[in-house]
């Protein structure tokens, strides 16, 4: 496994997320005495011996700058990131199709968190993201997922237009979202399925386009005619769970 940098997380849902999940956290860090509902996060902490430094404000601002913290944050180790062998083999142990999310050079850490919390609740065994070009798991992702990022595989590859090669050999069907392509609704998602989301303002790149079995598009019915790309993967996602229940 290929492991990110270290990282800091925060905000009262993902430190305990991170607290619960079996994360190795390091140490939590509270602006003064824990209080109110920071009393759970400081509880669960001193259980699993994490270690606990209560500082002042001005100081956790200084390590989380232009952020709401909400009062707590925590040093954890790195979630590792998985290799797609692995995402296919907990689809395999669910006895599920699998069903993978690819992004095609996601860059904000916002939308990367925010599509992670759509798919692990949607039920994705995994996630595919490019080594380069690409937002990480970072701490505004993690704040961003509400948690959820314990919880989801992820993993990192060289090169997205040979991961989908590689994936449709395995009978694994890839959808790309773009604007020409067939109306989603039209879509039949059975089966393996992949979903390709492309870049905040270029899309999908031509090479990735080219490589994916069928492009599906999310018909806009007002004067702006594009979606959030968190927004339009979190329609996508649901429409390709919606078929498999």
């Amino acid at each position: 496994m290929e492991q990110p940098e270290n990282q800091i997380i925060y905000g009262r849902k993902p430190v305990m997320e991170a607290l619960e999940s079996g994360n190795a956290v390091e140490t939590v860090f509270f602006c003064g005495k824990p209080s109110g509902s920071l009393l759970p996060i400081a509880g669960v902490a001193r259980a699993n011996g994490v270690v606990i430094k209560e500082v002042v404000k001005a100081k956790l601002d200084a390590m989380l700058p232009d952020v709401n913290h909400q009062g707590v944050a925590a040093v954890v180790s790195p979630k590792e990131y998985c290799t797609v062998e692995e995402i296919l083999a907990l689809a395999e142990q669910r006895q599920q199709p699998p069903f993978l999310v690819v992004l095609d050079g996601i860059e904000d850490p916002h939308n990367l968190g925010a599509i992670i919390r759509t798919a692990e609740c949607a039920g994705v065994h995994g996630i595919i993201i490019p080594k380069r070009r690409s937002a990480a798991l970072s701490g505004a992702a993690v704040k961003t997922s509400a948690g959820a990022l314990a919880h989801m595989l992820v993993a990192r590859v060289s090169n997205i237009a040979e991961e989908i090669r590689r994936l449709q050999d395995k009978n694994i069907w890839v959808y790309g979202a773009d604007m020409d392509g067939e109306p989603y609704l039209q879509t039949d998602f059975s089966g393996g399925a992949a979903l390709v989301i492309g870049n905040e303002g270029s899309g999908l790149s031509s090479l990735v386009a080219a490589r994916c079995d069928k492009l599906v598009s999310i018909p806009m019915r007002g004067k702006i005619n594009s979606l959030n790309a968190s927004v339009a993967a979190g329609v996508l996602i649901f429409k390709i769970a919606s078929g498999r229940e």
